[in-house]
């Protein structure tokens, strides 16, 4: 469990390929201090099991599925990558409950510097829109983030002036302040970047609720599941 508070940024140092999977060794010295075999580490909001440490580095498997799924299976030596340690058990929880367990990618669609903070607008599987609201939690590459804008339910329809260079597109926009941007690898991201999203565990939840009371709804009188 991770609170999506990013410690350090990392770089990806050497892929390997396993299987059908990867490797990693990621170099990360604040992370790598005191890692042990078994345990659990976010990079770059994939929740990831250290097989090996070194003074400043660790390794991990990455799986298929997860490469196919996760913006890293983009990731090439030279990556960087934000890093976090699971949550210890009595710590504050600064940022929002985060499981590492990334529900797909977006992409960015838009970065809008301001004075002091950058906005980010990022596209949205179908699938996830739902689940992401405005004012609500949304971890980006990891990060804990507050949802400052959300699209329409039916994008086609608005008539929003930014919404017309990505007709048809669920998309959400986040409010970076200067922290953010410095301590996280979102400081550099570009239009047209993949970046990996998880949605609020809670929406997740309440959406599997309403699709079984709408699929007992629909079922016939006296029929069953």
């Amino acid at each position: 469990m991770f609170t999506g508070i990013i410690e350090e940024i990392g770089e990806i140092t050497a892929i390997t390929p396993a299987g059908d999977g990867w490797r990693l060794t990621v170099r990360a010295p604040k992370a790598a201090a005191d890692a042990v075999h078994g345990e659990s580490i976010a990079v770059s909001g994939v929740c990831l099991t250290v097989v090996g440490s070194g003074a400043d580095t660790f390794d991990a498997d990455v799986m298929k599925q997860t490469l196919d799924v996760a913006a890293l299976g983009g990731a090439a030596v030279g990556t960087r990558v934000n890093i976090e340690k699971a949550m210890p058990v009595g710590a504050r929880l600064g940022g929002h409950i985060v499981q590492g367990h990334v529900d797909g990618t977006g992409e960015v669609l838009e970065v809008r510097p301001g004075a002091q903070w950058s906005v980010l607008r990022v596209s949205l599987p179908a699938d996830l829109a739902p689940l992401v609201v405005d004012k609500g939690s949304i971890s980006v590459d990891g990060t804990s983030l507050t949802v400052s804008a959300v699209s329409a339910p039916s994008p086609s329809t608005s008539s929003a002036t930014h919404d017309q260079a990505t007709p048809n597109r669920h998309w959400f926009e986040v409010s970076l302040i200067p922290e953010t941007l410095a301590a996280t690898t979102l400081g550099s991201r570009a239009v047209g970047d993949r970046v990996n999203l998880e949605s609020d565990i809670l929406a997740r939840h309440v959406e599997r609720l309403l699709a079984f009371r709408a699929a007992e709804s629909a079922a016939p009188e006296g029929g069953s599941l």
